[in-house]
């Protein structure tokens, strides 16, 4: 019917913004319980944007750490490697 038809669009397009199925399922009992309070739908949503910022930002400390480490390889002939000796827990120059 026209309401599961209003659910398979649902899931996908919260999937597409990151919610969880765990999230989703809440957001669906909320969608159908007409008596529901606005409150809770944005509550949801905005703890939702604080996990999704947090990972953000976790996400660009690791870029930027990857990038000093290639930065800092020679990327030549040599076995010294900058990335590998800190993949390993650094202080180590050769793998040996």
């Amino acid at each position: 019917g026209k309401s599961d038809l209003h659910r398979l669009r649902f899931i996908p397009r919260a999937r597409d913004l990151g919610f969880s199925l765990t999230e989703i399922q809440v957001l669906l009992g909320l969608w159908g319980d007409r008596s529901r309070h606005s409150a809770d739908v944005k509550r949801i949503a905005e703890a939702h944007i604080g996990d999704l910022q947090q990972r953000i930002a976790s996400m660009q400390r690791m870029a930027a750490t990857l990038q000093a480490l290639i930065d800092g390889c020679a990327g030549d002939e040599r076995p010294e490697c900058p990335i590998l000796d800190d993949l390993q827990g650094g202080g180590c120059t050769q793998h040996r």
